[in-house]
């Protein structure tokens, strides 16, 4: 009986790790409002246990900025960098594309706690990865 059940908790183990997915979200635009469709879908993916990368790129670079203003979003009238906090809190990799900083003057020392410089390699290499789902916005 102990056998039968540490072949039924390992299959069940195998099937969750099976359709446990991963999302790559890359955000490019300077509009709050698309922005923020990708951080809450990138919410929801990791909600549903999925592993979650970000990549800023562009004026989408912006939100990860320490001080930067904001407009407000409704309907939770949050920023769109509290909501990239909270993907973050939530467990997901945020990165600044490579071009972001050098392009705009920037260190990493003037991004929030949590986001970093990307590598190109380790991108591509993720994104080569079978299994990984891919949003852009």
């Amino acid at each position: 009986m102990k056998k039968l059940f540490t072949l039924t908790a390992a299959a069940l183990l195998m099937a969750g790790t099976a359709q446990a997915q991963e999302l790559f979200v890359n955000i490019h635009s300077g509009n709050a409002m698309a922005q923020g469709a990708g951080l809450v879908l990138a919410g929801q993916a990791l909600e549903q246990k999925a592993s979650v990368r970000v990549l800023l790129c562009d004026k989408a670079g912006d939100i990860a900025v320490t001080g930067a203003e904001l407009p407000k979003l409704k309907p939770r009238d949050v920023t769109t960098q509290q909501m990239l906090q909270g993907v973050i809190k939530a467990g997901a990799k945020v990165e600044v594309c490579a071009l972001y900083l050098p392009n705009t003057g920037r260190k990493p020392t003037d991004l929030i706690e949590g986001v970093t410089p990307a590598k190109p390699a380790d991108v591509a290499a993720h994104l080569l990865k079978q299994g990984v789902n891919t949003l852009a916005f």
